[in-house]
Parts: C-alpha cells; structure tokens; sequence
C-alpha cells in the first residue's frame, strides 16, 4: 500500500483546453486513474467545443462528480435531462450533450470521466 499522496489542481499534471477558449480540464493522474477539475466558460456546449476534439455525436464518457460552481443542463441521448448546479453529486452515463446555463462557470471535480476527456491525438 502507497503512502501518503499529495497532488494539486492548481498544479496540474495535465491541461486540455476546450475550442474556443471555452473552458479546460486540469488533471492529476493517480494509480485508480484521472481525477480532474473542469472548468467550462459561460456559453460552453459539448456539442460546440468538445465534439471537434472527441469526433463522436454525443459525449461517451461516464461522470462521476461533484459540482463546485455555475450551473449546467444535461441531455441524454434518449431524452432524459436533468440540471446540476453547486453541492450536486452527479453521475452521468455515456451518450449526451451538455451546456453552460447563466453567466457564470460551471465548475465540477469528475474521478471517473476525465481520463480521454477532449483529449487531442
């Protein structure tokens, strides 16, 4: 067993920007795999500033986290929608697009589905 670990998202391991300048993702990595912070500007859409980067219709990673700040809408594939705003512990299955609602950032921690998030080849 590891000892102590001490790791900062102030000082990432990693930095993916989004298009547009919209946003990034900050990661550390650890032996259970990415822990990352994003952090997506106000008028961020998956479909508009990350689909370029992913290729695919729709977001197909898995989210697991915990939202800090700002508020964002969540569209399933197959309709169903919810919006999470600070305090929410979110989880997210592959298959949706997603948006920035209001004027301020959306901020969330996600140790599940940052690890090939809006990753450039």
């Amino acid at each position: 067993m590891a000892g102590l670990v001490r790791m900062s998202l102030d000082s990432p391991e990693e930095v993916r920007p989004f298009e547009d300048g919209r946003g990034q993702v900050e990661l550390v990595n650890l032996e259970g795999g990415a822990v990352g912070r994003g952090t997506f500007e106000p008028g961020w859409q998956w479909s508009k500033h990350v689909k370029p980067i992913a290729g695919t219709e729709s977001c197909q990673a898995s989210h697991m986290g915990y939202v800090i700040s700002g508020r964002m809408k969540i569209v399933m594939d197959d309709g169903q929608e919810d919006e999470f705003g600070p305090g929410d512990f979110m989880i997210c299955p592959p298959g949706h697009d997603a948006w920035v609602l209001g004027d301020e950032a959306f901020v969330a921690i996600d140790w599940q589905g940052f690890a090939d998030y809006a990753k450039r080849s």
